[in-house]
Parts: structure tokens; C-alpha cells; sequence
């Protein structure tokens, strides 16, 4: 029998108060948020409609913000952070849409730990970082308090 593969993500210890983490970065294009439109039904005219948006302050079709989210945790996810640790993601608080993302944009993530508190099972614990998304221009896109549950790491 083959033993697992060890896990390249961080477990609940390795996270420290007031670390910052940068993931990688990926630009948005107008099949993203096409394609979006298309998989969340969410046609308004903000996302989809050219001429409509030439009346705007945008002048041009802006990112869904649950788009950016996500593309935001697939940031996290290619960071290897997450990957084989992650137990759950448990809450999202003061989610905030500060800036439009257009395409063309290019956006990373920066997380930064701000507690951390070990579960009563012990054998896991709950990481709550201060994520912002942030453009190509240093402008930060969203940003939002999110609570993540980890797993410890297995004792030798």
C-alpha cells in the first residue's frame, strides 16, 4: 500500500498573527465575465451591454463582484495554501467592493492573518485573515474579513 502524499499547504500552525501572504496574480478578460454572466444568470447591463455602459461613469463592462471572489480563491487555492489543509471556509464578513475590475485588469490577492484559535477538538483549528484584492494599479478591489478552519498537523 502507497502512503499519501503530504500535503503542500499550511497547516493551522503555520499561519502567524500580522503575516501577510501574496498570491499569485491573473488578469481578467471579457470571456471571464461573458462566461460569468452566462453560469450565474446575472445579465445586468453593468456586465454585459456596451453601449449602456458608454453612459456610465465605467465606459465599459465591469467584473460581477462574486466573480472577482472567486477568482480570488482560485488565487489562494494556486498559492498552495489550502492545498490538502483546508478543512472549510466558515464566514465572510464587511465584504467590500472599493474599485471596478474591467477586463484587462490584473489582480493578485494579499491575506493577512489576523488570528488564529485552536478548536476544542484539538485536532484543528480557525485562521481569520483580512483578504484584499488588489489591481495592477496597487488599488484595492474588494477586501473582506474571512474565517478559514485547518487542519493541525498530524503528530508524529
Amino acid at each position: 500500500m502507497s502512503k499519501a502524499a503530504t500535503p503542500r499547504g499550511r497547516y493551522f500552525e503555520d499561519f502567524t498573527i500580522g503575516e501577510e501572504i501574496q498570491t499569485p496574480a491573473r488578469t481578467i478578460t471579457n470571456t471571464d465575465i461573458v462566461n460569468f454572466a452566462c453560469l450565474s444568470g446575472d445579465f445586468n447591463e453593468v456586465h454585459t451591454n456596451h453601449e449602456y455602459l458608454k453612459t456610465t461613469s465605467f465606459g465599459q463592462p465591469i467584473a460581477h463582484g462574486p466573480l472577482i471572489y472567486a477568482v480570488a480563491a482560485g488565487l489562494q487555492y494556486a498559492s498552495g495554501v489550502n492545498d490538502g489543509t483546508l478543512i472549510a471556509l466558515l464566514q465572510v464578513d464587511n465584504w467590500r467592493m472599493l474599485n471596478p475590475v474591467f477586463h484587462g485588469d490584473t489582480i493578485h490577492m494579499v491575506s493577512k492573518v489576523l488570528e488564529s484559535k485552536l478548536s476544542s477538538k484539538g485536532d484543528r483549528g480557525v485562521v481569520k485573515f483580512e483578504r484584499s484584492v488588489i489591481n495592477q494599479r496597487g488599488e484595492i478591489v474588494q477586501q473582506m474579513e474571512s474565517k478559514y478552519l485547518y487542519k493541525c498537523r498530524p503528530q508524529a
